[in-house]
């Protein structure tokens, strides 16, 4: 009993399992029959419809209830209004990406409803919209049609596609108009495919391309379209025969025409294309064997080239036979006739024979000197070979006919330089007189050769040299050159110094090879500051000839003599001297003044004083230009009643000499002083008149010397009045006897300085002094300048 009933419990729940799946089965049938229907590209937000309303939902009821949309693939699309149940657009809604251009586009959503708990299916229609024009799948095509194909002849094309469905995909095709193609659309399944129609035949020869535009119209409102260009190229037939560019070739031809001269170029035109119209070129079948071994054709250009010696006496003129043909499957060939005329020339040219000739004639020679003798022929007769001579132009020779026929001799006509024009290429030319005419020429090389018919030329009117004294002996001190424009032996330059001027041959020497000129021994300005001799410049020719050119030489000095002291002057004589002063003297008090002079000139004898030793740094300065020793300050009883200064006196040469003087000061009462002054000057009157005699003496030598080289460049002034001019100088008469004067001059381009010790009326001249000043010549103006400086 407990069993049976068990197993009729077990029946029964299995039963009510059943029919609840049965019932949910047929309420979610009944729920999927709910259906909307919307177009594609609907705006965003636009309502679909109300799920409530259609679910019998009440509207009231809403807020304790819930919508939501479990579909995955929706939810981003469609939304539900939780007030009142409307279905709504959220996305972009495109019936192509969504569905397959031909089935019905159908999205089917899930609804969950909320409290209590539903579950509801809705299926979306979606409907197309004409949003796509047709589109072909290339840009454009191509075919190739052969002309004559026969009309009616059908080409398929490619379709075009529209994603678009039902009415507003591809409904029909338009080809633009034209004579000779039609379009014809058949259907193939739901696809319309385009055919393109020949209907009328082609010519390539009237138009080798053909351009045509494909369009494809939708059915929609508005409708849309897309198009593609069609191109058709018409392939060639061999339907044309070669046409010759003229109806008679005829051409003159010279007599030994060079091989490989082209005579003629004939040419002929095809229609057609490709191999259908290339022209091939050859003779015909019955040419003469002799116009093939004279004349061949080139195959592809149609030139008729010569390939063997023409000659008019053995035939006037060839009549030759062309055919020209086409390269098609079976060739059209078309003959034509060339008239090829043979010209008479005049063919041999003159011909020039040197039978004698001189290669060198003398730049002396006289005028009709014969250089060679020359022959000319012509093989051929009468005016061809009648021949005239001639010689190129500007040149010093001329042709004279000879009394023997065709016979010239080659003269001079002008005079020759060889220093102008060493030699000449003289082109002979012999001419006859055919037509045309011919020629040819020869040249022959004329040597003029040298005569000693120059003499050496310096580059300088006159050389000026400038010279430091204490030069080292047999140095090379300068150099003259001069050139010859002769050659050889004539053009050999030796130089020398003429005998007559033996004054400086003794220490003087020059190489007569080079033109390098050394001194035997040293140059002292003291002694001697300038001089000038010549140079004669001998070509080696047997008459030779010679030149001669003026040089001036100027001394300059050197810092070579130390300064002299001429006072103080103690008896023995030397640089030592007792001043005594008295003891009431003031500051500034002049207590004696050295005097010194220095042989040289400028900085080398510009004097500076210098206290070097002193007992009282307190008590005496030094004037360090003038020399002048004057008390500092007034003397004391304290102060040493004797006091020592030893002086330096230094010139300013590079290496600077010196001197020094010693002057021991002694200080005396006034009373003593007045009288050791009397006895003092007694006895230094006496010395400078011993002292004077003997620089008067000096100074005798050294204006002897002085007035020797003034009236020695004076002369040289008169002989050449635009180079040299008289030197001045000033001099300072108020002077104290160590300072320095200064003459400025030029040379040429150049511009020296001397400087030297000026001296004061009265005053002792010794060596040195501004009687030493050069005179040097300035090219620029007729007198040389001179200006004084002081410093």
């Amino acid at each position: 009993m407990g069993s049976k009933s068990l197993g009729q419990n077990t029946i029964f729940v299995r039963s009510v399992f059943y029919w609840s799946l049965l019932l949910l089965f047929f309420q979610e049938k009944a729920l999927a029959q709910l259906r909307y229907s919307i177009p594609e590209e609907v705006k965003h937000g636009s309502v679909v419809g109300n799920i409530a309303k259609d679910l019998g939902i009440d509207i009231a009821s809403l807020i304790d209830r819930r919508f939501r949309i479990v579909s995955t693939s929706m939810d981003s699309l469609f939304g539900v209004n939780q007030s009142n149940g409307d279905l709504t657009v959220n996305g972009k809604i495109d019936r192509e990406e969504m569905c397959s251009e031909d089935s019905a586009c159908l999205l089917e959503l899930k609804i969950v409803v909320e409290n209590p708990l539903e579950i509801h299916y809705l299926v979306i229609g979606i409907a197309d919209v004409n949003d796509n024009s047709p589109r072909f799948p290339e840009k454009e095509q191509t075919f190739e049609i052969a002309e004559h194909t026969a009309p009616g002849m059908r080409f398929k094309l490619q379709a075009a596609r529209d994603p678009d469905a039902g009415i507003n995909s591809v409904r029909t095709y338009t080809l633009t108009s034209n004579d000779h193609f039609e379009i014809d659309v058949r259907q193939s399944d739901d696809d319309k495919i385009p055919f393109l129609v020949l209907k009328k035949a082609l010519d390539r020869e009237q138009m080798s391309k053909h351009m045509l535009v494909l369009t494809a119209i939708d059915g929609g409102k508005p409708r849309r379209s897309g198009s593609v260009q069609i191109q058709v190229d018409v392939l060639d037939v061999n339907d044309n025969m070669p046409i010759f560019t003229k109806e008679v070739y005829a051409v003159n031809l010279n007599e030994n025409s060079p091989i490989g001269t082209t005579v003629i170029q004939i040419n002929a035109t095809d229609l057609d294309q490709g191999s259908n119209g290339e022209i091939l070129y050859s003779f015909g079948n019955n040419v003469d064997r002799t116009i093939l071994e004279l004349f061949r054709i080139d195959p592809n250009t149609g030139e008729i080239i010569v390939q063997g010696l023409l000659d008019f006496e053995m035939a006037e003129s060839y009549d030759i036979d062309i055919k020209a043909s086409d390269k098609g499957p079976a060739p059209f060939k078309t003959d034509k006739s060339v008239l090829v005329n043979i010209v008479d020339l005049n063919d041999n040219v003159p011909e020039i024979e040197v039978t004698s000739f001189s290669r060198a004639v003398a730049e002396d020679a006289r005028l009709g000197t014969t250089v060679a003798l020359i022959s000319v022929n012509d093989l051929d007769s009468g005016l061809n070979g009648k021949v005239v001579c001639s010689l190129s132009d500007d040149i010093p020779f001329t042709l004279s006919p000879s009394t023997q026929d065709k016979m010239y001799s080659l003269v001079t006509k002008s005079p020759l330089d060889r220093e102008k024009q060493s030699g000449y290429n003289v082109r002979i030319i012999a001419s006859d007189s055919g037509v045309p005419m011919l020629s040819s020429e020869k040249y022959i090389h004329i040597v003029v050769s040298d005569v000693n018919d120059n003499s050496p030329t310096f580059p300088l009117s006159h050389y000026t040299f400038y010279i430091t004294e204490n030069n080292n002996p047999s140095a090379s001190l300068f150099s003259v050159r001069a050139s010859d424009p002769d050659e050889d032996s004539n053009s050999l330059i030796s130089y020398h110094i003429p005998r007559v001027e033996r004054e400086h041959s003794s220490f003087l020497n020059i190489n007569h090879e080079s033109g390098i000129i050394v001194a035997h021994k040293s140059f002292d300005f003291e002694t001697l500051k300038t001089f000038q001799f010549h140079v004669v410049a001998t070509d080696g020719g047997t008459n030779s000839r010679s030149s001669n050119v003026t040089v001036h030489v100027f001394i300059l000095d050197d810092n070579d003599n130390p300064p002299v002291i001429l006072h103080p002057l103690s008896s023995n004589g030397s640089a030592e001297g007792v001043e005594e002063v008295p003891r009431n003297v003031p500051a500034g008090h002049l207590v004696t003044k050295v005097r010194a002079y220095d042989a040289d000139i400028g900085y080398n004898g510009w004097l500076l004083f210098s206290l070097q030793e002193v007992s009282d740094h307190s008590l005496f300065g030094l004037d360090r230009y003038t020399g002048r020793i004057r008390t500092l300050r007034s003397f004391t009883e304290t102060d040493e009643a004797q006091h020592k200064l030893v002086i330096l006196v230094k010139d300013n040469g590079n290496v600077s000499l010196s001197a020094t003087a010693t002057v021991i000061v002694k200080l005396v009462e006034p009373k003593e002083a007045i009288s050791a002054s009397d006895v003092k000057s007694v006895s230094k009157a006496d010395d400078e008149s011993n002292v004077t005699f003997y620089l008067m003496i000096t100074l005798g030598s050294v204006s002897a010397l002085f007035i020797a080289s003034i009236i020695m460049l004076v002369v040289m002034q008169c002989s050449k009045p635009r180079e040299l001019g008289a030197a001045k100088y000033l001099q300072e008469t108020n002077y104290d006897g160590t300072l320095c004067h200064s003459i400025q001059y030029r040379s040429g381009e150049k511009r020296y300085m001397l400087v030297g010790p000026r001296m004061s009326i009265g005053s002792t001249i010794v060596p040195g002094s501004n009687g030493n000043t050069l005179v040097v010549p300035d090219r620029r103006s007729t007198s040389t300048e001179v200006r004084s400086m002081r410093y």
